[in-house]
């Protein structure tokens, strides 16, 4: 039934971002939400990270312009920040199990930049893909539609053959308007759901993270 899968990087194919960013703030001396709640809830914060998301803003300037508001060193921070963040091993046997079926796998993922730090090279789940779309390098970001259906464009495949797989509610209900199946990411079994989809070969081992690790 399906020919294309679709997934999101932070949360999905690595291990949460808080988990990593909670643990910097903790050697930084922050309070452990204070890169959360800069990114998401301070309003010039925000701004700037919607800028770095969509490509109008270098990742080298993002870190200058932010840590400026955190009051810390700009050398690399997104590295910094991210340095704990690792692939999820069950999602990365998922990816393979899917091509070797000949599944089309695409990474859609909202951009954290890529220079210095490339959270997908350095993960290591760039080359695992047939398809990346990054939302700085398309000028739009998720949940906006368009980057769902540039996405499908890319595959050469329709909505109604593709599964997403996110850790977002929010980003869930664009890709089912254009007929894409999703999966909400919730923990250790996503991997093993996302397969069940497939009827893919996904044998002992492969089915979870152990316990403790969440997707």
């Amino acid at each position: 039934m399906y020919r294309g899968l679709i997934l999101d990087f932070a949360g999905v194919m690595s291990t949460p971002i808080s988990q990593s960013s909670r643990a910097w703030c903790a050697q930084e001396g922050l309070p452990a939400d204070t890169w959360r709640s800069t990114l998401e809830d301070d309003p010039v914060g925000r701004a700037l990270y919607v800028e770095l998301e969509l490509g109008r803003m270098s990742q080298e300037v993002w870190n200058r312009e932010t840590a400026a508001i955190l009051g810390v060193a700009p050398d690399n921070l997104m590295g910094r920040v991210h340095s704990g963040v690792r692939a999820v091993p069950s999602m990365v046997d998922l990816v393979h199990a899917a091509r070797r079926a000949g599944v089309v796998v695409a990474m859609l993922s909202n951009s954290y930049g890529l220079d210095p730090y490339n959270p997908y090279v350095v993960t290591g789940v760039w080359d695992l893909f047939d398809i990346q779309v990054i939302s700085g390098e398309e000028g739009i970001a998720k949940p906006a539609p368009a980057i769902y259906q540039r996405t499908l464009d890319h595959m050469g495949l329709p909505g109604s053959s593709c599964v997403f797989v996110d850790d977002h509610h929010a980003n869930l209900a664009p890709a089912e308007s254009l007929g894409i199946t999703t999966v909400h990411a919730t923990g250790p079994d996503t991997a093993r759901r996302v397969a069940q989809l497939f009827d893919l070969d996904f044998g002992p081992g492969l089915a979870g993270e152990p316990e403790g690790v969440t997707a």
